[in-house]
């Protein structure tokens, strides 16, 4: 069986141009919604997977339809084929996971897109380590001062209650315990 998945980004598209396209593919059954392709929590893409049988296949008209980024595709593509089920794009005949070549086109994607994830991983850790050596500091910002961090632990050795403290500089007393 065919099943056809169409998307459209907001509410003023319609979808009817890309149900008529899918229908006229032979799609049986489509699963249609108008939300971002930014929004990985598809509810229609994911009764359309979840409908897949053993030899079924996913038609859109468009990749773009289907996923924003080669991860995104790949994570899709990687659900279908766990259900045993193929892939067609319309406009975008090489990829096709029910060919070998198609099959071929998406291996090839999938290790471009493990290669650039391994680069950008690579130049991240450069980049931080060069913050880091320029005196740079991650995380959160503190919310007490040195100044104040050694004036509370003294009141503290005084008996002072956490929560006095806390409340005297505006944090929570877990925030003073943590000292």
């Amino acid at each position: 069986m065919i099943i056809g998945y169409a998307r459209v980004s907001t509410d003023g598209q319609s979808l009817e141009s890309q149900e008529a396209a899918l229908r006229n593919a032979g799609a049986e059954k489509v699963f249609a919604e108008k939300i971002s392709g930014a929004v990985t929590d598809r509810r229609q893409l994911a009764k359309a997977i979840a409908a897949l049988r053993e030899g079924d296949v996913l038609l859109v008209t468009r990749l773009d339809r289907l996923a924003r980024s080669t991860r995104d595709l790949l994570n899709v593509l990687a659900t279908i084929s766990d259900r045993g089920a193929g892939f067609r794009s319309l406009a975008d005949a090489m990829i096709d996971t029910t060919s070998p070549h198609g099959k071929l086109i998406i291996a090839v994607l999938g290790a471009l897109a493990e290669f650039e994830r391994s680069m950008i991983l690579a130049r991240t850790s450069d980049g931080r380590k060069r913050a880091q050596e320029r005196g740079v500091r991650f995380g959160r910002k503190p919310k007490l001062s040195a100044f104040q961090i050694t004036e509370a632990l003294a009141r503290r050795a005084n008996g002072e209650p956490l929560a006095e403290i806390g409340r005297s500089y505006n944090v929570s007393h877990s925030t003073i315990s943590r000292l």
